[in-house]
């Protein structure tokens, strides 16, 4: 075969940008810049999920080692990458600060109740720590959620505006063919290759986007449940460590 004859995509698709309109071209651009950004969301994403997933099962292991729920609060260990650590730093500073509204010396208490399972929470105090827990769950969601409607956007997006620019470049090439009065495909070729090459970039955009949404939005998914969970799992310690009883 000969090289002659022989097509790259890459210098196609630079054929058709030159000659394209400047509408088309704009487009072209505004779309090369968006696909840059949807994989720099995608690739962060990943290694912020990855390392979010990693840091919550060696804390999970951790925290499941001990019977009492304050113990790696009170040893100041710190899982800093994982949301559930997140709630449970939140829960025992708010579980500290209910106690010290009642005089007493959080710390204190901390250790007399590991110590002598003493419970010290009224139900209304143990009802607000609860509330603490689950806003603080939901904060965590939305944390995990950030930039995501960035990819959702350039998932439904991309296409139309791929589409707009086909649509206008074609307008334009049949518009010039009737103007010059030819109706030949070497006059109209070349303004139709240029008018899809938008279309091409849409959807160059749009398919990695959609595949790296979905799998982005179920490990998300994955550890939301994991942390709604979590927080059960901890509020159910707390109330039967710190609870009041009578």
């Amino acid at each position: 075969m000969s090289l002659i004859n022989i097509h790259w995509p890459l210098a196609d698709m630079l054929f058709s940008f030159h000659e394209s309109n400047v509408a088309g071209k704009v487009i072209v651009l505004l779309l090369f810049a968006g696909s840059i950004y949807a994989w720099t969301i995608m690739v962060n994403k990943y290694v912020e999920l990855r390392r979010a997933s990693e840091s919550s099962l060696q804390f999970l292991r951790a925290f499941r080692k001990h019977r009492d729920p304050l113990t790696l609060y009170l040893r100041e260990q710190s899982f800093g990458a994982s949301p559930l650590f997140a709630i449970y730093a939140k829960a025992c500073d708010a579980l500290g600060a209910e106690l010290e509204t009642m005089g007493h010396n959080a710390d204190e208490l901390f250790r007399t109740a590991a110590e002598t399972d003493t419970n010290q929470l009224t139900p209304h105090q143990f009802e607000v720590l609860r509330n603490v827990t689950q806003r603080n769950v939901a904060d965590r969601s939305l944390l995990m959620e950030r930039r995501m409607n960035i990819l959702a956007t350039a998932v439904n997006a991309s296409p139309f505006l791929g589409l707009l620019g086909t649509v206008w470049g074609v307008m334009e090439a049949f518009t010039a063919m009737a103007l010059v009065g030819q109706a030949t495909l070497s006059a109209v070729a070349p303004g139709i290759a240029a008018a899809l090459l938008t279309t091409v970039m849409g959807l160059l955009v749009a398919l990695p986007s959609a595949i790296g949404y979905n799998l982005l939005s179920g490990k998300i998914s994955e550890l939301q449940v994991q942390t709604h969970n979590f927080a059960q799992e901890l509020i159910d310690k707390i109330q039967t460590q710190f609870l009041q009883t009578r």
